[in-house]
């Protein structure tokens, strides 16, 4: 019997986990389900309607920000995708001195807490004497996405058969040229799953983004934030709603990917 068949044999864990789940995700399915409410109150149900998300399409604000989010997480995926790729390339060839503590820095992001990271963003840009807007904001999402990017790029990697470059090398291919037409194609699907997780953690991300922003460079989770301290109505569940559409799909995605290359 394997080890996950024998922890549902235990009492309380079947129902523990319904309702860690049922606590997770019946707030979203509930959201979703408001954003079609007609009435103007968010939690009194009247009718279904589209009339929000039609007023989402035409707020200016909204546009805006969403505009912001795009530029942010496209310039931080290719940014950190690249690095990641960089990094997981030299991390899997010789070992050499520090190579652990290398290792440990890249995923840091993953362990310390957001607050530190936004608090320790700021400090950094205030000392440089730089202005925040959309560049400080990208310059921190790179360097908080480049762990996301770097896992499934460096697991690929791990899964490569060595001798396929040592077959290249035999057949006289350069460093490049077996970079190119070996190395490339194979860890693509790695490289294209770390790049779709770079780009919802950035699209998504809020509390780094909230201190490293200045005037101009507001993104949706931002603006989403600003909205629900005004109260809560069927335009931020409507929001929330398309936000949360194209997390699903840029994670199925990268789920999709990550299989392809299994």
């Amino acid at each position: 019997m394997q080890a996950s068949q024998k922890l549902w044999r235990f009492r309380g864990v079947s129902s523990t986990a319904l309702f860690a789940f049922v606590y997770l995700y019946l707030p979203i399915v509930v959201l979703v389900a408001l954003s079609f409410n007609a009435n103007r109150i968010a939690t009194l149900w009247t009718g279904f309607s589209l009339d929000w998300y039609l007023k989402v399409m035409d707020n200016e604000n909204i546009l805006r920000a969403t505009r912001n989010s795009l530029i942010i997480a496209c310039g931080a995926t290719a940014l950190s995708t690249v690095f990641a790729t960089m990094a997981a390339l030299a991390m899997s060839g010789r070992r050499f001195r520090g190579m652990a503590a290398i290792n440990a820095m890249l995923g840091l992001p993953l362990l310390v807490p957001e607050i530190v990271t936004a608090v320790a963003s700021l400090l950094f840009f205030l000392a440089l004497g730089m202005e925040l807007g959309l560049v400080t904001v990208l310059i921190a999402h790179t360097v908080f996405c480049i762990p996301f990017a770097y896992l499934p790029i460096r697991a690929r990697l791990e899964g490569l058969d060595p001798r396929l470059a040592e077959a290249a090398a035999d057949l006289y291919a350069g460093p490049f040229a077996t970079f190119r037409r070996v190395t490339l194609p194979l860890i693509l699907p790695g490289i294209l799953s770390g790049a779709m997780l770079a780009f919802i953690v950035s699209l998504d991300d809020f509390v780094i983004t909230f201190f490293v922003a200045g005037a101009g460079a507001t993104t949706l989770p931002v603006y989403i934030f600003g909205l629900i301290r005004m109260g809560i109505t069927p335009e931020v569940n409507a929001v929330s709603a398309l936000l949360l559409l194209v997390s699903m799909a840029f994670v199925a995605l990268s789920y999709w990917l990550g299989k392809r290359q299994s």
